[in-house]
């Protein structure tokens, strides 16, 4: 079950969130095993937080969230990110976006190294900067619509849930992840996820406020502060059995 969109359109271009596509595409391509070197740039550019609590590849506090383990990785990031990241862009303007990214993706990747600060495995990926922007969304938007594809083994079916659902339950996985996966070596950065998350609807807060706070949800109830976009019915046929 993954979201495919929002019923929440933007009212500006959002260049920024598509020059992060862009990025983190045009990296993906260059740090490719095949492409000459790109192996050897892909480990030199991730995070190791050992390296960092020792003061060395501090580089890697940035550049991870460019980097990518594979195109399942690539494309699954960057659907959040052009679902959800054109809305607070919206919100925050082209320069106040870049600089919310970056810092949620910069305290995402400190509270995995809070969590493990001597793990030799490297972090690569934009889901903790990502996670950032799916917390603020929550606290913009809680009742945005967001479609969903549910797939129950060979039966396809999109339906609509409000975005504190949708993202509600994402938090809650990356919390029994993080917490199921203490003291072991995993694959998944849980924590740079929640921590992400929350560091994200922090950050938001100054937007919110000036938004008016509880007087900007009392007048929106929730929702966009403009009309939701509409879509036509699916295409997606139904396969039986």
């Amino acid at each position: 079950m993954f979201p495919i969109r929002d019923h929440n359109p933007s009212l500006r271009k959002p260049y920024v969130t598509w020059m992060l596509i862009a990025a983190n595409i045009i990296m993906y391509l260059l740090t490719l095993p095949g492409n000459g070197g790109g192996q050897e740039l892909w480990a030199r550019l991730a995070l190791y937080p050992v390296a960092v609590m020792h003061g060395e590849y501090l580089w890697g506090l940035f550049s991870h969230m460019f980097l990518h383990a594979g195109l399942m990785h690539l494309g699954g990031n960057m659907l959040f990110l052009w679902i959800f990241g054109d809305n607070l862009e919206d919100q925050m303007g082209h320069g106040g976006f870049l600089l919310f990214y970056l810092t949620a993706g910069l305290l995402a990747a400190a509270a995995q190294i809070a969590a493990a600060p001597m793990s030799t495995i490297p972090m690569v990926g934009a889901s903790g900067a990502i996670a950032g922007v799916m917390g603020g969304y929550l606290l913009m938007f809680p009742r945005a619509r967001v479609d969903i594809v549910a797939i129950f083994i060979i039966f396809f079916k999109v339906f609509t849930l409000p975005a504190w659902i949708v993202l509600g339950l994402w938090l809650c996985l990356q919390l029994f992840g993080g917490f199921s996966m203490v003291g072991s070596e995993g694959g998944v950065a849980y924590w740079a996820h929640a921590g992400g998350f929350v560091a994200g609807a922090v950050l938001c807060l100054p937007v919110f406020l000036r938004r008016g706070g509880p007087t900007f949800w009392a007048a929106t109830h929730g929702h966009p502060p403009h009309a939701a976009a509409t879509y036509s019915p699916t295409r997606i046929p139904r396969v039986r059995r």
